[in-house]
Order: structure tokens, then C-alpha cells, then sequence
């Protein structure tokens, strides 16, 4: 049977842990942290929760070190969990415990303007270029907003690495390259995309006129290697 087709391909339309983040230091990088909003969505469970929607709170911008730019831990996560779409919500509360346990960790700046930091480094195979591999992925805005996540559709997304079908920011952010070690099974590793290595100007994942990802976006992501496709 084949393999899903990727939802993280480059056209529009279609973990050692690492320690707790220490005082920013100035530098022309900007970081970007999240505060949860007011709601008792925060405290409740994901299976006898019936809260009213609620919105994520606007980002606040701080200045940071070049290795140490930006810490996406607990709050920042907790904030994409309030969004509670209409319908939706329990899918989301999901989405939100399976990875607001994840530990801080600091995004290393590398030259191509991609960021990353391992969560937990896997202890599995490094899979080789042009081979499937079946990763765990949840896609978040700098605003905490969720608009896309293999956990709210309960299984991880089949796709190939080494072939230019997938996201420049994600192809290096996996198979390494550039100052970004490689992946291994097991693995956790967050990444910040800059548009010009995500889908750039032209606004992406269209229907009918109507777009979830604005032109320009810098997006996040939360990965897990789970395995190569076999």
C-alpha cells in the first residue's frame, strides 16, 4: 500500500536534552514568546473539557543571543492549545498534550538562516538520503497558532528526504547540512523556518480562494523521527 503523500511539499497548493535557557543576550536576532491567555481551558482535561474558544495571547519580542535566540517550551505551547476552534477543540487539546511535555530548549542560528535545538536526540539510524521516513510534526505561526499537525489526524506523515519534494528549512532541518547535525530515530528537534526556506512571498495551502499560510510566514515546527518507512 502506498505511503501518504506529504502534506509538506513544496508547492503552495496542494534529543541529548539540552539545558534550561540561560539571560538573553542583546543581538539583532529577535525571539519571540508566547503568554498563555486567561481561560480555564488550561486546567482542564482533554477528555471532559467543554470550554468556550479562546484565543492565544499576541507574541511579545525580546532580544536574544544568536545561539540562545529563542526557547519554545511549556508557555509558548500552552498558548497554541487555547485556541479551541469551533468543533475542533478536543483535537486540539490533543495535539497540545502530546507535546507540551517536551523539554526548553535554545535555537541554534545557523547561516541559512534556519534555526533548530534537539529536545532529545535520537539513538536510532541516521536515514539515508532519498529514503521514506515517517515523522510525527506539529506546524505552529511565531502567534502559537496550530494550522497544521500529524497528531490531530493520529498517525505520522510518510515522506522522502533527500529528493527536493519537501520544505528547503524542513530538508535541512531533518538531514542536516550547513551547520545543522542530522536527525536520528527517535529523535525531537524544533525548527524555525524563515519564509525564504518555506513556501516565501506567495501565500500556501489555498482552496478556493482561501489560504492557511500568509505569504512571507516564518513557521515552526515540532518534530519526531519515529522511523524509516520500511
Amino acid at each position: 500500500m502506498a505511503p501518504p503523500v506529504s502534506s509538506l511539499s513544496l508547492s503552495p497548493m496542494a534529543s541529548s536534552t539540552i539545558p534550561s535557557p540561560q539571560l538573553p543576550k542583546p543581538s539583532t536576532v529577535r525571539a519571540l514568546s508566547v503568554a498563555p491567555c486567561n481561560s480555564a481551558a488550561s486546567s482542564s482535561s482533554p477528555s471532559t473539557s467543554s470550554s468556550p474558544p479562546c484565543h492565544a495571547a499576541a507574541p511579545q519580542v525580546a532580544s536574544a543571543g544568536r545561539r540562545g535566540m529563542l526557547a519554545l517550551g511549556a508557555g509558548f505551547l500552552a498558548s497554541a492549545a487555547l485556541l479551541c476552534p469551533a468543533g475542533d477543540a478536543g483535537a486540539t487539546r490533543i495535539e497540545y498534550y502530546a507535546t507540551v511535555g517536551d523539554k526548553l530548549c535554545d535555537l541554534n542560528l545557523v547561516k541559512s538562516g534556519l534555526a533548530y535545538c534537539d529536545v532529545e536526540v535520537g539513538t536510532g539510524a541516521q536515514p539515508p538520503r532519498g529514503e521514506l521516513i515517517n515523522v510525527h510534526y506539529t506546524a505552529r505561526f511565531p502567534d502559537g497558532t496550530v494550522f497544521d499537525s500529524t497528531y490531530k489526524r493520529g498517525r505520522p506523515l510518510t515522506m522522502r528526504i533527500g529528493a527536493g519534494k519537501i520544505l528547503r528549512g524542513l530538508e535541512q532541518g531533518i538531514s542536516g547540512g550547513g551547520g545543522v547535525p542530522p536527525m536520528l530515530v527517535g529523535g525531537k528537534r524544533k525548527l524555525m523556518i524563515p519564509a525564504t526556506l518555506a513556501y516565501g512571498p506567495e501565500p500556501a495551502g489555498c482552496f478556493s480562494g482561501d489560504c492557511n499560510i500568509p505569504g512571507n510566514s516564518t513557521i515552526l515546527y515540532d518534530l519526531f523521527l519515529v522511523g524509516i518507512y520500511k
